[in-house]
């Protein structure tokens, strides 16, 4: 997150977050095809927290905190989130966690079977679309 600490303009630092997360869709998408799904999931996941980051930018008008955190940064960007939005917020956040960490590394990648994967992509995907109207209209 350092680069987005240089950029100097609040517009940019939107900018670069939205981007970011189109890319990392796109990384989860393709690993989806090679079957890579928690690699997948965890790249979802960091499309997800890049549109959020810049939500948060976009409403406080301050850089977002260090944090992986989806939940918290839903809140933060003050979106009015469903039940069901937790939720999956929640379940969310824990692909990055899992992804990274070696001792729970093992226990994610036997829960991401192709259903699992497929059931969450979607989920991320559908996310991803929503919170692409949340940005204030330029």
């Amino acid at each position: 997150m350092w680069y987005t600490h240089r950029m100097t303009d609040s517009q940019e630092r939107i900018k670069y977050w939205r981007a970011a997360s189109r890319r990392d869709l796109k990384t989860a998408e393709g690993l989806l095809g090679l079957k890579r799904y928690d690699a997948c999931l965890f790249f979802g996941h960091l499309a997800v927290e890049k549109l959020l980051k810049g939500l948060v930018e976009a409403h406080t008008k301050s850089i977002p905190p260090y944090t992986h955190d989806l939940e918290r940064l839903g809140k933060l960007a003050s979106l009015s989130l469903s039940d069901i939005q937790l939720a999956d917020l929640r379940t969310i956040t824990e692909f990055n966690i899992a992804g990274r960490y070696d001792d729970a590394k093992h226990a994610f990648y036997k829960r991401c079977t192709p259903t699992y994967t497929r059931r969450y992509f979607a989920i991320i995907t559908t996310l991803c679309v929503w919170l692409e109207k949340q940005f204030p209209k330029q």
